[in-house]
């Protein structure tokens, strides 16, 4: 999230390592649990199913609680028990606004808003056990009585429609929307067209206690939508929300408004994309709850972003106009130049996980806004918040480090339609980092308390070393660490980590270990045939001029001093970061672009002004962060 040095509510990391499982690894037990659970309520077997995999994609976490407090493979939902008071993942003072033409903006002094009772939604557990008869316990870390509880929170749901429990999965339309737990009907519905989508295409998948489940795809299945009236919910209508009209989407507006003393919140005025480009979208987590999250940024004196999403059930609300600019990255060019996205969850909690339902609107809005903005479908498009580079050396260290190495970067770009596979033979010079996200599990450490280990979880990240040897000490970030420390297995500590998707050009291979240019320096990561952690890939790389021993490289390609001539709009300075790209080095090439400034450090809107430069800039991956050389600086190879 674009907020710093806030208490908000965490997830505990639960019960992992001891949790029940259903059967043995690869028994088919949760595939029985389901089927018995689906006849003993009389609800339709795909129907379950493809709740459930809306759900968890069949996942029981070891009985630990997703992002609102769910548990199990039908995400059951306790959150008073799972909700418990830790501290923000990065207390670091990071300037979201990320612009040194005014005072920094923290949203430390904004007033943490308490949140009031807990929604339906939220509660589900509850209603389950009464269903049920089966304790609270069971339900949160059984899998077969998880999906018990959820079988009958269906079946209730039917009933409540005065529908029969009939063998007709397309009857059971009303009862998936209303189990969705939304309160408004758009929300509902989408969510209800994403289960059926699902059992027409079918699914088959190992889950992550390594239970093998399919659900038979039924592709001319129609759902009765004919009732959906009788949900009785709210109506919410998108308003002035830029969405795509396969999202439930509202409009709930961040405000614009003066102060006094020059100040004002908690966005811009920016005229996009006519006086400048949107080029990135960048991926958040809210490090609060939804009610919270929608009270601050509807708080003038905190900070804003484009759009949130919930965990439960996908639904989103749009808060600044496209058009403006949002306070969310901790860097001004990045701000200008991209939306920022939201979605509800918890950095340092590794199996409070997020829900399939908001993976899927989440791409949705992805592709919506990369069409209509024309934003390639990569990860030098695509950002993290962890992966927005610090404008100057002085931030570096206040960067923040969401959504970490707990999201799965692999599925999401699935779902976008771009999977990361290989491009290129064996012997390739650029590599797509691409472990096997469930069953890649490195040590982090920081999750709960400062130095103890992480509960086990899959990653996305891999971790990077001076040498070809998992004893080898990890490499160094002379931005992070200015002193030389080595980095650190923290959860937060981005020193020596590189993510699904990113592209590195490679360095060296020896054995099971690929060597990649990262930071100015070699950084091994384990790659073995037989469980690779990354695949092959073309790409165009760059290099030094000739005759340069390096060259500087910056968090922000602003422009030369002469393109500020004639204006009144002070020249910024271009403020090289720690880093050198050194001769023989190679990395990855991204978009050539001018360089460019937006002057808007006022309410008013008259003088705000773009600033363009002749001198043209490289995008390169030059960390685990993204960073700028000047194109003068450098010359182009290919991999």
């Amino acid at each position: 999230m674009a907020s710093a040095a806030l208490v908000l509510p965490l997830l505990s990391a639960g019960p992992s390592a001891t949790a029940e499982r259903s059967a043995r690894p690869g028994s088919g037990g949760l595939q029985r649990d389901f089927a018995a659970a689906a006849a003993q309520y009389r609800v339709p077997p795909s129907v379950l199913l493809g709740v459930s995999y809306l759900q968890s994609r069949w996942d029981a976490h070891g009985g630990a609680p997703s992002v609102t407090g769910g548990y199990g493979p039908m995400h059951l939902t306790d959150a008073a028990t799972a909700l418990e008071e830790a501290p923000h993942h990065s207390d670091s003072g990071e300037d979201p606004r990320g612009d040194d033409s005014r005072p920094a903006r923290t949203g430390g002094e904004a007033e943490l808003p308490k949140a009031s009772g807990l929604p339906a939604r939220l509660k589900t557990l509850e209603r389950a056990a009464a269903l049920t008869g089966l304790p609270d316990e069971q339900l949160r870390h059984s899998p077969s009585a998880n999906v018990r509880g959820g079988a009958a929170l269906v079946a209730a749901a039917q009933k409540q429609l005065g529908r029969p429990l009939s063998t007709d999965p397309a009857d059971w339309y009303g009862a998936v929307a209303l189990f969705s737990g939304a309160d408004d009907t758009a929300t509902a519905t989408t969510y209800a067209n994403d289960v059926y989508d699902v059992i027409r295409a079918g699914e088959r998948r190992t889950t992550d206690s390594g239970q093998e489940v399919s659900l038979p795809g039924a592709p001319e299945l129609v759902p009765d939508r004919t009732r959906v009236a009788d949900l009785g919910l709210r109506t919410v209508g998108a308003g002035l929300a830029e969405c795509p009209r396969t999202v439930a989407c509202e409009w709930i507006p961040a405000p614009y408004e003066e102060f006094g003393d020059g100040d004002y919140g908690n966005h811009d005025k920016g005229g996009r994309p006519m006086s400048q480009g949107i080029d990135y979208i960048v991926v958040h987590d809210t490090e609060a709850t939804w009610e919270t999250t929608l009270k601050l940024v509807q708080n003038p004196q905190y900070v804003s972003w484009q759009y949130s999403l919930r965990s439960s059930d996908g639904h989103i609300a749009q808060h600044v106009p496209l058009k403006d600019v949002a306070w969310h990255a901790g860097n001004w060019y990045i701000n200008s130049k991209s939306v920022g996205l939201e979605h509800e969850g918890f950095l340092t909690s590794p199996d409070a996980w997020y829900t399939e339902a908001m993976y899927r609107t989440s791409a949705r809005l992805v592709k919506y806004l990369a069409k209509r903005y024309g934003i390639p479908l990569d990860r030098q498009h695509i950002l993290g918040h962890d992966n927005v580079p610090g404008p100057v050396t002085a931030n570096i260290r206040g960067m923040h480090t969401d959504p970490g190495p707990y999201w799965d970067w692999a599925h999401y770009f699935r779902l976008l339609g771009r999977p990361f596979t290989p491009t290129a033979g064996p012997d390739s010079g650029v590599v797509t980092i691409r472990p096997e996200y469930l069953r890649h599990q490195p040590l982090y450490t920081g999750c709960v308390k400062a130095g103890q280990p992480c509960a086990p979880h899959g990653s996305g990240a891999v971790r990077l070393h001076t040498g070809p040897d998992a004893d080898a000490p990890l490499v160094k970030d002379i931005g992070l660490r200015p002193g030389g420390e080595d980095s650190t297995t923290g959860v937060n500590d981005t020193g020596a980590r590189a993510s699904t998707g990113q592209q590195y050009a490679v360095a060296e291979r020896r054995g099971e270990w690929t060597a990649i240019w990262y930071l100015g320096q070699k950084a091994w990561f384990h790659n073995p045939r037989t469980q690779p952690t990354a695949v092959n890939a073309r790409g165009l790389l760059l290099t030094p001029r000739d005759g340069a021993a390096d060259v500087p490289v910056y968090g922000r390609a602003y422009p030369e001093a002469a393109a500020y001539a004639g204006t009144s709009v002070p020249v910024q300075a271009l403020s090289p970061l720690p880093y050198k790209l050194l001769a023989g080095q190679r990395y990855v090439m991204g978009d050539r672009t001018p360089g460019e400034y937006f002057f808007a450090p006022t309410f008013e809107t008259a003088g705000h002004r773009v600033i363009r430069g002749k001198e043209a800039y490289y995008e390169i991956q030059f960390g685990h962060r993204v960073a700028y050389v000047k194109a003068s600086d450098v010359r182009v190879l290919t991999s």
